[in-house]
């Protein structure tokens, strides 16, 4: 019996590639490129996924269900939403122009309900598999329980696949049991520069088997299976199977013609194959020759609907990159383009009129009272908008701060966390930790004792149950509330991207924490970009830093890490240097999380919040380290805690002829105070100022100038105010376990002198006293920048340190 669905989905699926073309083709010619830039990978590419867009949006795909979009497949993602509503017309005519539709789906920048961001190629591909642990962890601790599950579908290019990060996540989602999971692989066997390689999708397959997967190959569409049951079909079929990948994309670029002499030289005299070919016209032998698995609606329905169990399944589906267009399988058309030529015999072949080109409906050949009804029972628009919203998880008015007269900020994070983890509060519940296999390391242990570790089945402790003395007790159960990686940071970043983003896929909010060796966080560099870029929500520890993992070398010393956490967008980056400046962090932290940017403040407000906005929320890096330091005795006021979560205070307040004002990050505060105390009979009124975030102190900075551009003259932001009263003459000295660029800039607040000490290069084994010397951080090194930048007597502690 012939599925009802497939003369709409065929005539939709026509519609699809349209729109998807002349969406590129208004953006290179009708409304071209200012700069001169051809948008071509996306002509090709997203035509060799339309029919199983076509089917997945348009029949397979409930509300619950997430898909990661191929990258260059947008124009068919658009087009899709486009007709389902959406997508507006206005955003389509100005694909890639300003706050136009995108050239890859992103959930920030379009309207038109993204569920995964991609572009980056590989990371979509890995957040879907991360994404459905995320929702096996908030179903196993009860919070879905009305919500059906839905399936993370990955909507993959051949090409992609040589992306290490999707390796690292399948050997994760093998580890974790993953389920719910679809890959679909256009395997159109083109890459942007050549032809892949024989054999590639048998690799797939054997890959995808080892860890546990379903493997479904769509390769040979209705047509050809219809082919293959006449007399010398088994002859084609073996042909077909045989065929070297460049060969058959030749022939496909070629048509008709070129397939009839092909076959026939190949399997000419040889009676019913003969036949088979010859009772077809040219065209009707492309047809056939191009009816694959990927292009073939009622093969794609049969395979997607006949999946009933929740086994992770990758489907290889074999397509023709540019299929339906007259590029469609020449090696070069990643950067070919229609010609205006091209595109009005295809505008002719899809009867569409001049003018009539967004049209919904425009050139299709059912009634179109009946193809709106069509479209108004799709699935998967059954909802419309499917993000979710979830409501604050109350933040504590203050954290518990750890009274220890010396510890180091390591090691006071756990001890918050461990405070948490024994409290009641309903933000320890919404709480949950990650890390790379460096869980005891970044000072998890406790929390996790107390917690336990996630997994959907129940696993015990044996050195526990054998009697083993151990300090950590490793039992995971359905409502452990971390979740162990193996040593891959980038799936560390993916992971707390899906988790950061729970609130809004599966509707319930999560508070994620990540910890990690902060010289790694490059290696994982992309895929924190990328969570980023989603607006995931998440706090990640980086700990230790900088060159105090001394003993260890270079090779775990970060030297550029504060500049990433400056110049990375949507993260607020920290680095305190006592516990009780952490304390207020995290606490403003866990509420930073949850802002949406609802109420948008006044002018007035901004100012008053050293013009950071704040209203959005972010992610929130903290640069914490091991080496132990004397913890100050105070009392945390409400102005002390303003400022440490503004970026910076005094900690000792310059006088009104100060000449020299020491500024320091992290976790050299010793040294800074130590050199402070020892020049001070040298130099008058000399200041310390602490900075607790040198990113929001130079974000409120720029910020306020830009304020200052547009009129509003008045605007101050924090470290304006700080150094506004410094004289002219006052010299700065910064200092940073990490890159002096991070905290260089200070200097051009005010237009003060400055000498930035750091780290440039990269460190060697030794003690922390060995390399800050090495480095000009310590005590002396900063005397001795001071008496340079500003002059007069010599400062008579200078030799007698070090």
């Amino acid at each position: 019996m012939t599925d009802p669905r497939l003369p709409y989905l065929a005539e939709f699926e026509r519609k699809i590639l349209w729109l998807s073309s002349w969406t590129i083709h208004n953006a290179n010619h009708v409304r071209p490129n200012l700069d001169g830039l051809k948008i071509g990978g996306h002509q090709a590419s997203s035509a060799s996924l339309s029919t199983i867009m076509t089917a997945l949006y348009l029949a397979v795909l409930k509300p619950e269900d997430r898909v990661a979009v191929k990258p260059h497949a947008s124009p068919i993602f658009h087009a899709i939403q486009y007709l389902l509503g959406h997508q507006t017309r206005e955003k389509l005519e100005n694909f890639r122009g300003f706050k136009g539709a995108q050239s890859y789906p992103s959930r920030t920048k379009d309207i038109d309900d993204v569920d995964f961001s991609t572009g980056s190629v590989g990371l979509g591909v890995a957040q879907t598999l991360f994404a459905s642990l995320v929702q096996d962890y908030v179903k196993a601790h009860g919070w879905r329980k009305d919500r059906p599950e839905g399936r993370m579908i990955a909507l993959v290019g051949d090409a992609e696949m040589d992306e290490g990060n999707i390796f690292e996540a399948l050997l994760e989602g093998w580890k974790q049991g993953l389920r719910n999971t679809w890959w679909i692989i256009d395997y159109n066997r083109q890459s942007l520069d050549a032809v892949v390689r024989e054999g590639l999708y048998a690799r797939f397959e054997s890959i995808f088997r080892s860890f546990g997967w379903d493997v479904v190959v769509l390769k040979h569409g209705s047509l050809m299976q219809e082919a293959f049951r006449e007399p010398g079909g088994d002859r084609l079929r073996e042909w077909i199977d045989s065929c070297p990948n460049q060969l058959y994309s030749a022939l496909t670029f070629q048509g008709g013609a070129a397939w009839r002499k092909r076959l026939l030289d190949d399997l000419g005299d040889q009676g019913p194959v003969t036949r088979l070919i010859e009772k077809r016209s040219d065209e009707e032998l492309a047809r056939l020759m191009s009816n694959l698995g990927g292009h073939d609606l009622p093969s794609l329905l049969q395979a997607f609907e006949s999946i009933d169990h929740d086994r992770p399944t990758v489907f290889i589906a074999y397509t023709i990159k540019g299929f339906g267009l007259p590029l469609a399988g020449h090696k070069d058309n990643h950067a070919g383009l229609l010609t205006p030529t091209q595109m009005e015999g295809f505008r002719a072949s899809a009867k569409v009129r001049p003018g009539h080109e967004w049209d919904r409906f425009e050139g299709l050949n059912l009634p179109e009272a009946e193809l709106e009804r069509f479209l108004k029972s799709v699935p998967f628009n059954a909802r419309g908008k499917r993000r979710h919203e979830a409501p604050k998880v109350p933040v504590p008015a203050a954290l518990s701060t750890p009274q220890q007269p010396s510890m180091s900020t390591q090691q006071g994070f756990g001890l918050i966390l461990n405070e948490l983890a024994r409290s009641s509060e309903p933000l320890a519940d919404r709480m949950v930790t990650t890390a790379p296999d460096v869980t005891v390391s970044t000072n998890l242990g406790a929390w996790v004792n107390r917690r336990g570790l996630f997994a959907r089945e129940e696993m015990k402790d044996l050195f526990k149950s054998e009697r083993i003395p151990s300090t950590f007790t490793w039992d995971f159960s359905p409502k452990g509330q971390h979740i162990e990686l193996g040593i891959a940071e980038m799936n560390l970043f993916i992971l707390l991207s899906a988790l950061g983003l729970s609130h809004s896929l599966f509707g319930e909010r999560l508070l994620p924490i990540g910890t990690l060796y902060d010289p790694f966080i490059s290696r994982g560099l992309d895929a924190l970009n990328y969570a980023c870029y989603q607006d995931a929500r998440f706090i990640v520890a980086a700990t230790p830093s900088g060159v105090t993992l001394a003993p260890e070398g270079g090779a775990h010393q970060s030297i550029g890490t504060p500049l990433i956490g400056m110049a990375q967008d949507g993260l607020a980056s920290f680095e305190p240097a006592f516990v009780d400046e952490l304390s207020v962090i995290l606490r403003w932290a866990f509420d930073y999380l949850q802002r949406d940017g609802e109420g948008e403040p006044s002018e007035r407000e901004i100012q008053e919040k050293s013009w950071l906005r704040d209203e959005t929320g972010g992610s929130v890096y903290l640069r914490l380290s091991t080496r132990t330091a004397d913890q100050p005795q105070r009392e945390m006021t409400p102005d002390l805690a303003a400022d440490i979560v503004d970026g910076a205070y005094w900690m000792r307040k310059p006088g009104p002829n100060a000449q020299v004002v020491v500024a320091y990050t992290g976790t050299v505060a010793p040294e800074a105070i130590e050199a402070v105390g020892l020049m001070a009979e040298d130099r008058r009124d000399i200041g310390l100022l602490a900075i607790t975030s040198a990113d929001r102190l130079n974000a409120g900075w720029t910020a306020a100038q830009r304020a200052r551009e547009r009129g509003l003259v008045h605007a101050r932001s924090h470290i304006e105010r700080l150094l506004g009263d410094l004289q002219p003459h006052c010299g700065l000295v910064t200092v940073i376990d990490g890159h002096p660029a991070t905290l260089a800039w200070l200097g051009s607040v005010m237009g003060h002198r400055t000498r930035s000490l750091g780290v440039e290069h990269f460190g060697q084994t030794g003690t922390v006293q060995d390399l800050y010397r090495h480095f000009g951080i310590d005590a002396q090194g900063i005397i001795a920048a001071a008496e340079m930048i500003a002059p007069g007597r010599p400062i008579r502690y200078l030799k007698a340190v070090g």
